[in-house]
């Protein structure tokens, strides 16, 4: 399996960044994509794919972006700083990029001035699109029509959105990333509602670690904290709700991320 998205830099993993990845090998989950959500966290997440690459070869890459969240601190150097992340091979996508109406924690102006930049820079070098929106669906698909013929591919990560959005990022022929959201017997109904309408060829699996846990773990493990190793957690989520089995869909989502990623081929 693939986790396309993992906060490997939150300070929540700063004392067992070894042992996280040994129990995600020990559960299947045999390549990362680490999450960078502005020039510092995409510094960071790169040196950890560096770091740990002697250990865990072939395992962790990256990708380097600017979060909605911190588009205010967005300036030119932000830019160049991404082209010179971009250079190492580790790193396999734009991103986290994108618009976030809910919490407004950067103005909506910034926002967009952030997320187009980073399509620019994406379409300039041919890069693939780690996407976030939440509650900016009208908004983020606006913009991203604009680009859509220069950019080669985007994935909206940790989607939560609702059936009309789901088809418009569809009809865009983009693909979409599922968390333990699927896995909330709450909040995420309508997302088990829709999931079976994803093509499979487009669906990719994440946990978003170390957020989101799945609550579909039996017991609950008693620190809160979502890790890579949950992520057949997420897989059994999504297969109660669809036609295939866990087996087949673990296989496609693998070989679309190694596909969208230009990854390593995975057994």
């Amino acid at each position: 399996m693939i986790d396309i998205g993992v906060n490997l830099s939150s300070k929540r993993f700063k004392d067992d960044i070894g042992d996280v990845l040994e129990r995600a090998l020990e559960a299947g989950v045999e390549k990362l994509v680490l999450t960078g959500t502005s020039v510092d966290e995409s510094q960071a997440v790169l040196k950890i794919c560096q770091e740990y690459a002697g250990q865990f070869p072939s395992m962790l890459y990256a990708t380097c972006g600017i979060h909605p969240h911190d588009a205010k601190s967005f300036n030119h150097s932000s830019l160049s700083s991404l082209r010179e992340l971009v250079a190492h091979p580790q790193m396999v996508a734009i991103g986290e990029a994108g618009l976030d109406f809910n919490r407004n924690i950067s103005t909506q102006k910034d926002q967009e001035i952030a997320f187009e930049a980073q399509l620019e820079l994406a379409a300039e070098l041919n890069m693939p699109l780690f996407l976030h929106e939440r509650d900016a669906s009208q908004r983020q698909l606006e913009i991203m029509h604009a680009y859509r013929d220069h950019f080669s591919d985007a994935v909206i990560h940790c989607f939560t959105g609702d059936k009309k959005t789901l088809f418009s990022y569809l009809d865009m022929d983009l693909h979409i990333g599922i968390t333990g959201w699927i896995c909330d017997e709450r909040r995420g109904l309508e997302l088990q509602r829709l999931a079976k309408n994803i093509p499979l060829a487009r669906l990719m699996i994440e946990t978003d670690a170390p957020y989101l846990m799945p609550r579909n773990i039996k017991p609950k493990p008693k620190h809160n904290r979502n890790e890579p190793a949950f992520l057949p957690h997420v897989l059994t989520g999504i297969a109660e709700v669809r036609p295939e089995t866990a087996q087949e869909i673990s296989a496609a989502t693998s070989a679309n991320a190694a596909r969208f990623f230009r990854l390593p081929n995975v057994d």
